[in-house]
């Protein structure tokens, strides 16, 4: 029996070693796929001191999440299919460091949820809830939606009315954006409202183009919102359907607005270690009145607000490592109901100092002046966007903090 059992043994480890080497052959053969695509978790941790001289009448001082860059956790990936075209899909939720919250109202993809294909020659194609390309094409040339305290906000245009911050999302999307052809590209968006038997309502769409070439970058967007109160301003899980989701004494009155048309230009250059920029936006919630929202007539304010808002912001590389930034911005609001309309000078100040590639401290100031008269029909009172408002028409909110990527 004894020499059976050896037998077996020799014969068991025979079959053990063909089994591993079939394997090795496998993986082997399977590596080369496997290497053609990729996974990748990323995120943000942000948090920093906020100081406001006037924060509904008082002054503030508080430990805030997302200042610089909004906290986030995400998963993003991409598979090659061959033939140089790839699929694609980004999920990424935003949280509030501070107490370990959502933000994006609670949505848990509340920043990005789409999957699309990417071809070389053709361009992507992405579906989902996703930035609106006035952000991708224009945006990118604001203080707000670059450097000045974009997470938070506080650095945008007067409430962020024409999304030069990205601050909103864009549900149901159909996205495309053209490869580049001698440093020119264009995109074009659709969104569904989702409304049975009304194809139109809440419905967005929008087009862009832009230009690169060497130190000169160019953009123009132009975009379409019906009812904006639900489909721009109340994209998130908790935002109300039947009520006001545009928030503060800037746009809170125009709710009841049929549509929202923001049209955009941008550019920028760069100087050795200096990138000049400048935008210019126009932003027009028309019939007012004509969306029905709980609590708010706009149509007594008149039939459209109009807003035009101009920028122009320096940043300045003193080092590798350390950026001074500036900016200036001047919004003048249309009258509404027989009032002088509303006028916002805002100045954006900050300093980031990048102690390695994923890690930043910073520190910023927003300063706002307000004079005329609101959305709300009173006197304006400064108010930055997604701060709390001041009771005066001067605010300052200052942040420091430490960003890490990862």
């Amino acid at each position: 029996m004894k020499p059976m059992s050896i037998e077996f043994v020799l014969n068991h480890g025979r079959f053990a070693l063909i089994s591993a080497i079939g394997v090795c052959l496998s993986v082997a053969h399977l590596t080369p796929a496997l290497a053609q695509s990729s996974i990748t978790l990323f995120g943000v941790a942000d948090e920093g001191l906020t100081f406001s001289t006037n924060a509904g009448g008082k002054r503030q001082y508080a430990l805030t999440s997302g200042n610089e860059g909004q906290s986030r956790w995400g998963l993003k990936g991409t598979e090659d299919l061959g033939g140089g075209l790839s699929a694609l899909f980004t999920l990424e939720g935003g949280f509030n460091g501070s107490n370990g919250t959502m933000t994006q109202g609670g949505t848990l993809l509340g920043r990005q949820a789409f999957v699309g294909l990417s071809s070389n020659d053709l361009g992507t194609l992405t579906l989902g809830r996703q930035y609106p390309i006035t952000y991708d094409y224009v945006g990118i040339f604001t203080a707000g939606g670059v450097w000045a305290l974009t997470g938070a906000g506080y650095g945008a245009h007067p409430a962020d009315l024409d999304d030069m911050d990205g601050s909103e999302r864009i549900n149901n999307a159909v996205k495309y954006r053209s490869p580049s052809f001698e440093g020119f590209s264009f995109a074009a968006m659709y969104s569904f409202g989702g409304v049975a038997g009304h194809i139109s309502r809440n419905a967005y769409y929008s087009a862009a183009a832009s230009y690169a070439n060497g130190p000169i970058a160019l953009g123009a967007a132009y975009a379409m919102a019906k009812n904006p109160n639900f489909s721009v301003f109340g994209s998130n899980a908790s935002a109300s359907t039947t009520a006001a989701n545009m928030s503060g004494p800037v746009i809170s009155g125009l709710a009841g607005a049929g549509s929202l048309e923001i049209a955009g230009v941008g550019g920028s250059y760069q100087i050795g270690r200096a990138t000049l920029a400048a935008a210019y936006t126009h932003s027009s919630f028309n019939s007012l009145g004509a969306t029905a929202v709980t609590g708010v007539n706009s149509a007594a304010l008149g039939r459209a607000a109009v807003f035009n808002i101009a920028e122009i912001s320096v940043r300045y590389m003193v080092t590798p490592a350390l950026m001074l930034c500036a900016a200036y911005e001047y919004t003048a609001a249309g009258g509404l109901a027989g009032r002088d309309g509303a006028r916002y000078n805002q100045v954006d100040l900050g300093a980031d100092y990048f102690a390695s590639k994923r890690t930043d401290v910073y520190a910023m100031a927003v300063f706002q002046t307000a004079s005329g008269y609101d959305s709300t029909g009173k006197k304006a009172v400064a108010s930055l966007a997604y701060a709390i408002p001041s009771t005066s028409n001067r605010q300052l909110v200052a942040v420091v903090g430490v960003r890490h990527r990862f």
